[in-house]
This record gives C-alpha cells, structure tokens and sequence, in this order.
C-alpha cells in the first residue's frame, strides 16, 4: 500500500494529539517493516517544515511539506471547498490518513482519520471559538466519509459511536503509548525540595485550580511543580511560593521531572486517554489520576483515583500515594510496559486492510 499520512500538528510544540501523531507513525512505520510505502505530508506554516522534521528524526519516512502563509486559513479552505483531491499533490495513493487540522478530498483509496476526544461537542466551554469550529467541520466529515476511524481509547471509541453515529464495525482503538524518552534509567530533577508534578496545558479542562486548592491543604514542604505551555479561559492562581510555574519543556526534561517527583498528578476532568499517565509510570513514579471514567484505560489498577471535583480527595490521594510509593511504582512500571507503539501501528495496517475489503 501508498499511505498518506497527515502530520499537519506538528509543526507546533509536540503536546497530546502531536505526540500521538509522532508515536502512531513511528509505530507504522515499523509495523509495516518496509512492504508499505508512507508519505508523511504537511500543508503548513513558513517555519513548519523545520519543526516537522525535527519532530520526525529517526523516523524513516517520505516526507513532503508546503510553507503557505496563513496555513490555516487555507487548510480550512481546502478542506470546505473539497478541491483539488490530495491526489494533485501526492500522486495516487491506497490510504489519505488525516489528522485534526484538514479533512482534504480524495479521489479514490481508503479514507482514515484519528479521533482523539469529543470535548468540544461534550464541552464548548472549555474550548476556543476556533477550536470548536475546526473541530465540529472534521467531525461531520469524518462521519459522513471515512471508511475507517481510529481512536485513542475504547471510552473515545464508544462516544464516536454513539454521538457521531460512525458505525462500530469502523472504529479501531489504538491506544497511545509513552515514548522510548520516558523510562525509569536516567537523571532525576532537584527542585530544591519534595515536589507533586502536574503536566498540563493551563486551561480549564485540566482543573489545575483545584489541584492548587488540594496543594494548600496538605502543608508542609511539598512543592507543586507545574509544567505546561500558556493555554487559554480561567487560569489557575500560581503565585504562591509553594508553587514552581516551569512552563513548556522538553521530552528529556520532562523525564527528568517525572523520575525526581514525588508523586504526579493528573486531575483532568475529561480527555480522550490521557499520556502523561503514562509517561509518569514508565518513569517509576506514583501517579493520582482523577476518577472520570475517560482515563480508566490509561491508569488501569495502576494508580490512586480521586474525585477531580474535590480538593480534599485530591489532597488524601496523593497521601495514599506518597505512602504506596514502591508498590504504586512497580505495578506502574508493567502497566505502562504493555502499550506500544508498534501495536498502534499494527493497528492502523489491520484498519486500512479491513477497509480496503470492504
């Protein structure tokens, strides 16, 4: 097969559905083991092809970029208008496999995506205007055209069923995995004192308010570190000394953060799966992961969960957590073993090919 591949999103700072992007690639592309030819392809911004590549070093891929100034508006006008056919600008292809940003026509082979959540039709107002109307385009696109829908998680992969009425014999979950960065072998962080660790985008979705609100409660030295680029509506009140705003950081700092903590949080009130969980186990910490039923598959028995609405459960879970810290750690470890990437990519091949006989 000839895959065409969207890595549209990367040309932005890697969070969760970049990530997804990168890891899902890499992982087909060592699925298909050099019998299937992929083009990884990106309409995008004037400095989008460096990032990009810099994004995909180490994976051996085809790839094809075109720098357009205001790409996104003409992303979206390509994919409203329906012309010309991906086919004019990649040649024929067997799969179009799109991501979050354009929904392009084609003229002939299987047509894939990858939905990662429905919050901005469960939630508008957690989202922004532009967020909202990109994604609710994509959405009726995908349910009218794609032959195959793959998703992050079986919770995501039941509401596309059920909200976007994409028959289930269409869905394929491919559930994410941590990348080979996040491991427990390598340096540790030193903040000076025992941190909580929280990894987020600072917007309301992630709840990071009531994780400060559970902070305070508990005393004491524990530090709560936050890292995490600038997000977008209500903003977590951060100035208390107690409390290290680290920003946006690398994948290798990130690690280091991980290995050093004390405990890692995840509060989200909603989310397609959830790869900090993830990627804090496969650095041997204990991580508290709120209860909400979307972050099941990524925590599994392997973590404390907690009410995300309620600072005091937030605050004794992260007791429990310090107390079970071995225990918590080593059931992390094998919870988090058990998703790869790979896995991923022999999903998408096994998708595609159903679909191709249909």
């Amino acid at each position: 097969m000839r895959i065409a591949f969207d890595v549209s999103p990367l040309s932005h700072p890697p969070l969760g559905i970049g990530n997804y992007i990168r890891g899902s690639l890499g992982g087909l592309v060592e699925a298909a083991g050099g019998e299937h030819e992929i083009v990884a392809f990106a309409p995008t911004s004037l400095k989008g092809p460096e990032r990009i590549r810099a994004a995909l070093a180490g994976i051996d891929v085809e790839l094809r970029t075109w720098r357009l100034p205001l790409s996104h508006a003409l992303r979206t006008a390509w994919s409203i208008a329906g012309l010309p056919a991906a086919e004019r600008l990649l040649g024929g292809f067997d799969v179009l496999h799109f991501s979050d940003w354009m929904f392009p026509s084609q003229r002939a082979g299987v047509r894939a995506t990858t939905i990662h959540d429905l919050v901005p039709l469960h939630h508008p107002e957690w989202t922004t205007p532009r967020t909202r109307s990109m994604h609710a385009r994509k959405y009726r696109n995908t349910a009218r055209t794609c032959d195959v829908v793959f998703v992050n998680s079986r919770y995501t992969g039941e509401d596309v069923i059920a909200t976007l009425g994409v028959p289930a014999d269409r869905v394929h979950v491919a559930h994410p995995a941590a990348r080979d960065e996040f491991s427990s072998d390598g340096p540790a962080a030193d903040l000076g004192a025992p941190y909580i660790l929280t990894v987020a985008t600072l917007e309301p979705r992630k709840n990071l308010q009531t994780l400060v609100d559970a902070h305070r409660l508990l005393g004491g030295n524990l530090l709560l570190a936050v890292a995490g680029g600038e997000g977008w509506g209500d903003q977590p009140e951060l100035s208390d000394t107690r409390i290290r705003r680290l920003g946006f950081v690398s994948d290798d700092e990130l690690a280091r953060l991980y290995r050093g903590a004390a405990v890692v949080v995840y509060p989200s009130r909603f989310e397609g799966f959830g790869i900090p969980v993830l990627e804090a186990m496969a650095c041997g910490c204990p991580v508290v992961v709120s209860s909400h039923p979307s972050l099941d598959e990524a925590s599994g028995d392997a973590s404390v969960r907690v009410d995300p609405d309620d600072p005091a459960a937030i605050a004794a879970g992260i007791e429990r957590g310090l107390r079970e810290r071995e225990r918590l750690a080593t059931v992390g470890l094998e919870h988090a073993a058990s998703f790869t990437w790979r896995a991923v990519g022999e999903t998408f091949l096994r998708g595609y090919e159903e679909a191709a006989r249909r």
